[in-house]
């Protein structure tokens, strides 16, 4: 049997100022943008080529918006998706890796490249290069 993750629930306190800080400039999809009632609204948003979407909106969660921390993405190239980012206006760190637990500059060995941002509440972000597939 398969589990396969779908969905990770983004606390936020400002839906439209998440929405288009994830669309606009991560550039994640845009899947739904639903309200069920008066009291809640669903945005799902997936990055490109994941099988597993975020969500940010109203009446879904209790969580403090800017409590997740370790949210993860993996790409091909950290440099191309750090550029993107940049492109985007995000706030993101240089090319980091880690030695003896500790972040330094640069690129590291094989899953040891990374970069990180926060959306505008805090919920916190790391990209982590994976090695090039033959």
């Amino acid at each position: 049997m398969d589990w396969k993750l779908e969905v990770v629930v983004v606390p936020v306190s400002d839906v439209d100022r998440a929405k288009h800080f994830y669309a606009e400039q991560v550039g994640f999809a845009v899947d739904t943008d639903s309200r069920i009632g008066e009291e809640a609204r669903i945005v799902q948003l997936t990055p490109r080529g994941s099988g597993c979407s975020i969500i940010v909106g109203t009446g879904i969660s209790d969580s403090r918006p800017g409590s997740m921390q370790g949210l993860q993405l993996v790409v091909d190239d950290i440099d191309a998706a750090r550029a993107h980012l940049v492109a985007g206006g995000v706030d993101v760190s240089p090319v980091q890796h880690f030695e003896e637990g500790v972040k330094a500059e640069g690129r590291g060995g094989d899953w040891n490249s990374f970069v990180f941002f926060t959306d505008p509440d805090g919920n916190g972000w790391a990209v982590q290069e994976r090695p090039a597939r033959d």
